[in-house]
């Protein structure tokens, strides 16, 4: 099954294919490349985290539908340039909530893109019935707390996460 892609004014959000996704953890950048019908930079390369990876490989194996709500590669439409990636941490019914995340590659930051895709994550995902959005940050991580600002979304909570320490958990009702 291939997840559609979410279309907003200037951005495509891609699904990656599982088998996109077994090519990049097994470093086989060239087949990456050639599945997705894309070419893959440096640094998207070095942004792609291998456990989130792995995380989402299996949920497509054990459910074929879950792509939909899985990594996706963020595609500026007017050259087809690979310039982020973003997407969902899983299916609600799997996660338990509806939660996103995003990374917008440095050459095409503070363009409005983070602000674009994860407004058209959180569009789809009302779309399909979820009434809350949720996303996690480093406190540390100002630009996104701005994105999230400006999108509406509120500070619910702070959590401790394994790998990635304090998080301030932010909510968008949809």
């Amino acid at each position: 099954m291939v997840a559609a892609p979410i279309i907003t004014s200037r951005l495509r959000l891609e699904a990656l294919y599982p088998e996109t996704i077994e090519s990049l953890l097994a470093h086989d950048i060239a087949s990456a490349q050639s599945i997705q019908g894309t070419v893959f930079c440096k640094e998207f390369l070095e942004s792609a985290d291998e456990t989130f990876l792995y995380i989402q490989l299996e949920q497509m194996k054990s459910r074929p539908s879950s792509q939909e709500w899985g990594v996706r590669i963020i595609v500026r439409k007017e050259d087809g340039e690979v310039i982020g990636h973003c997407g969902f941490h899983g299916p609600p019914e799997i996660i338990g909530k509806t939660e996103i995340g995003y990374t917008i590659l440095s050459g095409y930051r503070r363009q409005g893109y983070a602000v674009e895709a994860a407004r058209g994550l959180a569009d789809w995902a009302r779309l399909q019935g979820s009434a809350v959005v949720f996303a996690s940050v480093s406190p540390g991580n100002s630009a996104s707390i701005g994105v999230l600002k400006r999108l509406g979304f509120v500070i619910t909570g702070v959590r401790d996460d394994e790998v990635d320490g304090q998080e301030y958990i932010y909510e968008l009702a949809l």
